[in-house]
């Protein structure tokens, strides 16, 4: 077959488009299959995803038909700059590699028929347009575009080998990705009309679920204990304010801190996620319960204050009528020592005089102080039932909404038998 192939592959007239007896278009044969994992990390991180694919390539060139005791020839890659080969090229394609590692991952097979095989390996990064109002509940439809550089319609026809349910084959182990569920992979085509003529692209659709997980366990969980941790000050005495200020604003500061870190995972959106309105529905609860106290605490400090006032006052009237009656006595003495020093009646008098604040009760405190002082606030015990009934309705709502939300992705991927 040596001679054949001097006579028919490498000249300059195989390098020019395959055309048939009637000059029709060549028509392109695609199937593409996927070993390898998508790159979810890469998809979450700029709206790109990253696959392995082994990319296969079938069209027929009459030029190259051959007459021989083999009916298929196994070719080096090199071949395959000496023969017509498709311009293929990935319209949302942003780099594209093609493996060259021990030798070039490439294969070309000819039959006798003039049907040649051409196979590459190659990593594709390419855009996916991605809608995160649902985050980190979301679906995307991940598109590969792909079709001829240079040869319109009319010149290249692509389609599908296996038809459309089987050309795009994923691997059960490239399903396996850390971030996403693989819900199935759907094709297509179009075509697309430019100031060069008209040009068919071929389109496949990877539909992915982000997998929520990841994200219950690092913002969703924090976030619900840190509300619940708010709540404990309500059944805190309304007198321990530095007990319930510490839970206030650790609190608050926590979820401030939740907040940035949950962002910052994400692309810069102009717009509030599913995890947004959750972190800051929960920072509500946590400031209001931080409100609630200061409304407690300074309710408490007013009623406090005007009975220990009066208390204050009461004290100092009683120990100034003591003063008084000491200071007169004392007066007395110096005035008239020198004639009553032998007066056997002046010690009973000073005894009972000294003895007096001895036998004098202290007053306690009015029992209207003291009531205030230990009382039971009414806006804590409304707090002890409200806030946690609306947390956990606000709860029930959120999730049974977002959750509940997969039969309609299902139901939004396209049908392949169409």
């Amino acid at each position: 077959l040596q001679p054949l192939r001097s006579h028919r592959i490498g000249s300059s007239h195989h390098l020019q488009t395959p055309r048939t007896r009637h000059e029709q278009a060549t028509d392109e044969q695609i199937a593409i299959f996927s070993p390898c994992e998508c790159g979810a990390g890469g998809v979450l991180a700029g709206r790109e995803y990253t696959i392995d694919v082994f990319f296969r390539q079938s069209w027929k060139d009459e030029r190259l038909k051959f007459e021989g005791p083999m009916n298929l020839l196994r070719l080096n890659n090199l071949m395959a700059s000496k023969i017509w080969t498709p311009d293929t090229f990935f319209y949302n394609g942003k780099k594209s590699v093609a493996h060259n590692m021990t030798m070039p991952n490439k294969l070309l097979r000819i039959r006798d028929d003039g049907t040649l095989l051409y196979t590459m390996r190659l990593t594709v990064q390419a855009e996916c347009p991605m809608h995160l109002e649902d985050f980190p509940m979301d679906a995307h439809s991940c598109p590969l575009k792909f079709g001829s550089y240079a040869y319109t319609y009319s010149e290249v026809n692509y389609n599908w080998t296996h038809g459309p349910a089987k050309s795009v084959v994923v691997a059960e182990d490239g399903s396996r990705l850390n971030q996403y569920d693989l819900l199935g992979q759907t094709v297509g085509e179009e075509l697309i009309r430019s100031s060069t003529g008209e040009y068919k692209v071929m389109t496949t659709h990877f539909h992915l679920k982000r997998k929520i997980g990841y994200f219950v366990i690092q913002t969703y969980l924090p976030c619900i204990m840190t509300v619940i941790l708010s709540q404990v000050s309500f059944w805190l005495n309304r007198e321990s304010v530095p007990a319930r200020t510490v839970f206030g604003v650790t609190t608050v500061l926590t979820m401030t801190t939740l907040s940035i870190s949950a962002r910052n995972s994400l692309p810069k959106v102009a717009y509030a996620t599913a995890m947004d309105w959750f972190i800051a529905v929960c920072y509500a609860f946590v400031f209001s319960a931080l409100i609630e106290f200061a409304t407690v605490n300074y309710f408490t400090k007013r009623g406090w204050a005007w009975d220990g006032k009066s208390v204050v006052n009461e004290k100092k009237k009683e120990k100034a009528s003591i003063m008084k009656k000491n200071n007169a006595y004392a007066v007395a003495v110096a005035n008239y020592a020198p004639n009553i020093t032998k007066d056997s009646v002046l010690p009973t008098i000073a005894k009972s005089a000294t003895a007096e604040p001895k036998d004098a009760k202290p007053e306690s405190k009015p029992q209207d102080a003291k009531k205030t002082f230990n009382s039971e606030s009414k806006i804590d015990r409304m707090s002890r039932i409200m806030f946690p009934v609306l947390f956990g309705t606000f709860n029930l709502v959120y999730w049974a909404t977002y959750l509940n939300r997969d039969p309609v992705i299902q139901a939004m991927m396209p049908d392949n038998n169409h």
